[in-house]
């Protein structure tokens, strides 16, 4: 449970109040009271909370000491832009960044809707997953990624760890910090550690230039996770991870790695021992016939013919749920044009005039809807 403790070196500051959670101190509007902690990651400590002026629950996310890695400062910079620009059913939403006491600030707190669960969870549980649970999770995948990519925003890091899930069944994206908008200038393959399981070929091999596919293909793997309750390609390293995606897919025919600009890797793929495709039919016995026919259009290597968000919803699996009118797209794209070499000074700058934007609108007004 959240614990009350005094504030540090007993300064209590107006607005403010302070718990302990797993030996960690959260500095908080008054507004919020802590409920309990719910998660811990690489980026900071998760807890649940409650609104005292709006009764509303919402879960606060503490990220410590944002700026001892400038990457990850970068990321939660990305994040805070993003987000504030997108307001949709199936994406999480950011409800408010806690105005730190001075310019000179060190955490950030961020308070995001509270969800039950995330799909990784669920899919490792007992939970019995019906046909109808898995095309529920799917449609509201690409129902996002629709919106999400006529906003001109590639997620790049979808994984079942991503996806939110509340009891209902309502699943919301979330993990913006590796998301960029499609125009970006080059492709910033240096800090890429999207988590490999569910990294597109394209992205393993390296090639320059990459779009809206390596979404689809991840939400192949995702949806292949939630027919077989395990991952279909959990490489161990970027070459076997390359080795058990021809394993099932089998031997690449010659046409379908023209796509590959690097001479190198094109050589390796083309030097593995031939491999029969496995019928996916026979990975997933079980599997609605259709379900296994819409997998099989996004696990395709090539990504000029894997299949398309749009074209995925219209499939005839997704039939029962697909209405045009449900699935709108951005009205605007956006363009986050951020420096990737930014200094700390100029990311600490820029995540201020976020908090600025949160602190000035009681409901924070997101552009693109």
């Amino acid at each position: 449970m959240a614990m009350p403790v005094n504030p540090p070196n007993g300064i209590q500051i107006e607005g403010k109040h302070y718990y302990s959670m797993w030996q960690t101190l959260f500095e908080i509007d008054t507004k919020y009271v802590p409920i309990r902690p719910i998660g811990r990651g690489a980026y900071g400590i998760v807890c649940s909370s409650v609104n005292r002026e709006t009764n509303e629950k919402v879960a606060i996310k503490k990220i410590h000491n944002v700026f001892d890695n400038r990457v990850d400062a970068l990321r939660t910079l990305r994040e805070l832009m993003l987000l504030r620009h997108l307001r949709h059913e199936n994406v999480i939403a950011l409800k408010d960044i806690m105005m730190p006491v001075s310019r000179s600030f060190k955490d950030v707190y961020l308070v995001y809707e509270l969800m039950d669960t995330d799909l990784h969870r669920i899919i490792k549980s007992s939970q019995v997953l019906s046909n109808d649970h898995c095309q529920y999770f799917l449609f509201q995948l690409l129902r996002a990624l629709k919106y999400l990519h006529s906003a001109n925003i590639l997620h790049r890091d979808l994984k079942p760890g991503n996806l939110l899930v509340n009891a209902n069944c309502e699943l919301k994206i979330c993990d913006f910090g590796l998301a960029r908008t499609g125009n970006s200038k080059g492709q910033f393959m240096t800090e890429y550690v999207v988590t490999r399981w569910y990294r597109a070929p394209e992205l393993l091999l390296c090639c320059d230039s990459y779009g809206t596919s390596i979404d689809v293909w991840s939400v192949g793997c995702i949806f292949a996770e939630l027919l077989g309750r395990r991952p279909i390609f959990p490489g161990s390293d970027c070459l076997n991870q390359l080795k058990l995606i021809v394993n099932v897919l089998g031997t690449i025919a010659d046409a379908d790695l023209d796509f590959i600009d690097n001479p190198k890797a094109r050589k390796y793929i083309k030097s593995l021992p031939y491999m029969a495709r496995a019928p996916l039919t026979r990975l997933f016995p079980n599997a609605d016939p259709l379900a296994v026919d819409l997998l099989q259009k996004m696990l395709v290597f090539d990504p000029s013919k894997r299949i398309s968000v749009d074209e995925a919803l219209q499939h005839p699996y997704m039939a029962p749920l697909y209405d045009p009118k449900a699935c709108p797209a951005a009205l605007l794209p956006v363009d986050l044009d951020l420096d990737e070499d930014l200094a700390e000074d100029a990311i600490r700058e820029l995540m201020w005039r976020e908090m600025l934007f949160y602190s000035s609108h009681s409901e924070a007004s997101p552009v693109a809807t």
